[in-house]
């Protein structure tokens, strides 16, 4: 079994989910006591997110390459950054070239829509994974359409992810704002809904009018997948 390195603490309470669900599915590959070999740099995403208030893109590219670096020190055989916005940030561990495989949100993502059979899906995150294309590009490079909520819904949907959910709060009037704004992209022609913020898995949407892809999962599945060939 490969050792998966995770770049987590972006936010704590979808890390526990990564650590949570790598260890059982790593379980139900193998049986008994087996577990996923997992190496954690926890960042704090308060510092991270200053960076990112004060637009210093190079100093907060710098702390994930550092980790990247850690990772690989620590022993870890691939990264994951847990977090979608976060890969903002991988062309500075990709010019790091820490010499182990960075496994893309994005990418797993996209490959996991293909092989559903669909081309035109609605994206949630945050307004940076929304608006902008470090993300998006990717899986329009693989002949997706993306389409995103709209400007009012974006905003709703960033603050509650930062003001709620990054802080453990889940409120049922949340769920439901969600749940109305995903059936309303369906309704626009969405054939599904990427949960495009590692956060949203703690909503337990339901698939209404188009199905999830609900990225920490995929996420996960991908880096098993990894570990265990």
């Amino acid at each position: 079994m490969k050792t998966i390195g995770i770049i987590g603490g972006l936010s704590p309470e979808s890390t526990v989910k990564y650590y949570q669900w790598l260890n059982e599915g790593a379980r139900e590959a193998l049986g008994g006591n087996n577990a996923a070999k997992i190496v954690l740099i926890s960042l704090n995403q308060a510092e991270t997110m200053n960076y990112r208030l004060k637009k210093d893109v190079a100093g907060e590219g710098t702390i994930f390459a550092d980790a990247a670096r850690k990772l690989k020190a620590a022993g870890a055989d691939c990264i994951l950054i847990g977090s979608n916005t976060s890969h903002v940030n991988v062309p500075y561990i990709e010019e790091a070239n820490v010499g182990i495989p960075l496994i893309h949100l994005a990418d797993a993502t996209a490959d996991t829509i293909l092989a559903s059979g669909f081309n035109r899906v609605a994206l949630m995150g945050t307004l940076k994974t929304m608006e902008e294309d470090f993300y998006k590009s990717r899986l329009i490079a693989k002949g997706i359409e993306i389409i995103i909520p709209s400007e009012q819904d974006r905003i709703y949907v960033s603050d509650t992810i930062y003001k709620e959910l990054c802080m453990g709060v889940v409120s049922e009037s949340a769920r439901t704002r969600f749940q109305q704004i995903a059936d309303g992209l369906a309704d626009q022609g969405a054939q599904g809904v990427i949960l495009g913020c590692t956060e949203l898995t703690l909503l337990n949407l339901a698939e209404n009018k188009a199905p999830f892809f609900d990225t920490t999962r995929i996420h996960v599945h991908k880096a098993l997948e990894f570990a265990l060939a």
